[in-house]
């Protein structure tokens, strides 16, 4: 069985955990000279959310495929739910004695040596998707991570400017982590939208699944800045495998951060319905053909198989009854 999983942050982190528990892990591609790795019948690969992502103290900082990688290798630190497990704050510390910008951004030492790497490979011309399998050997994630695309693609957010009123546009992460989302907020844009192109693997990740799912990861900046990618929902509306989402809402509350906080801003209702509704029915103009959400929410889209199951992600092992959830939704025999 082939899983193509949509991704972003740390619910799509601890989703793919319950995706590599039900199908096995997907072995990582050998070298020129290594031993095959043992073959497996099921492959997952995860598409993963670049709009988070951005040049910081001059290293390129990837935070969802950070989350992902750290979490399938297990480095997280399962507390914070981000950056690694037994980090140390010395650089940041230094970086703050000098005055350097952003002061609002934490680099960890261990996570920095990361971002160090990857803006080496960067700078030498490798591409991001590349890079990402390199970092990944050390980590063994079970799981192939693949970045949305390996252009620009970062999220932008419109704001009223304090000190002014003149409407600007700051990048996500000044948005999401120095003001909280707690300022006058007009909507969202993709800087380098416009000449992006799905990552190598990405189109065929969606086009050869058995099936395709949508973690319960933020459905605006997430999985929203995921499809906005050129060629990215062509690819869902086209292909052959059934589209499944999880819903990231349970109780008219996200399941972890500020999801209500962006819903609200393209006009959204924080529900299971009204988020199924904004995806829309691949029958229709959307992207799915199933919904899955919690027993105590409900959700009636026209053209949108769906069902009611416990949405907790509490350990890889009731994560994955949640993937089989979805599989059976549509038809799709996980075994």
């Amino acid at each position: 069985m082939k899983a193509t999983v949509l991704v972003g942050g740390v619910g799509g982190a601890r989703f793919l955990q319950g995706v590599r528990h039900l199908l096995g892990p997907t072995p990582f591609p050998a070298g020129e000279d290594e031993p095959a790795a043992a073959q497996s019948d099921s492959s997952i690969t995860a598409i993963v959310n670049v709009g988070d992502d951005a040049w910081m103290h001059g290293v390129r900082i990837c935070p969802d495929l950070d989350t992902c990688m750290y979490t399938l290798g297990d480095g997280i630190d399962t507390e914070r739910g981000w950056g690694r497990r037994d980090e140390s704050w010395n650089a940041k510390a230094e970086l703050a004695a000098y005055g350097a910008d952003p002061d609002w951004f934490g680099l960890g030492d261990r996570d920095l040596a990361t971002h160090l790497i990857r803006t080496q490979m960067l700078d030498a011309g490798y591409r991001l998707s590349d890079v990402t399998a390199a970092l990944c050997k050390r980590w063994q994630p079970g799981v192939r991570l693949i970045p949305a695309t390996d252009d620009r693609h970062e999220t932008h957010v419109v704001v009223t400017r304090e000190d002014d009123g003149a409407k600007v546009a700051i990048h996500f992460q000044e948005w999401w982590v120095r003001h909280r989302a707690r300022i006058p907020t007009h909507g969202f844009a993709q800087v380098g939208s416009e000449e992006a192109t799905p990552a190598p693997g990405v189109a065929e990740a969606i086009a050869d699944a058995d099936i395709v799912l949508l973690a319960p990861s933020n459905p605006v900046v997430s999985i929203g800045a995921i499809i906005s990618v050129p060629g990215v929902r062509a690819a869902l509306r086209t292909t052959s495998a059934p589209v499944v989402g999880v819903s990231p809402v349970i109780g008219g509350a996200p399941l972890r951060g500020m999801a209500d906080e962006c819903l609200s801003v393209i006009g959204v209702e924080t529900t299971a319905e009204a988020v199924g509704a904004h995806l829309g029915a691949r029958s229709g103009t959307g992207i799915l053909d199933g919904w899955l959400v919690a027993p105590d929410d409900t959700a009636d889209i026209p053209g949108v198989a769906t069902a009611s199951v416990p949405l907790l992600m509490t350990d890889p092992a009731t994560t994955a009854e949640i993937v089989r959830a979805a599989c059976r939704l549509v038809g799709v025999d996980p075994a």
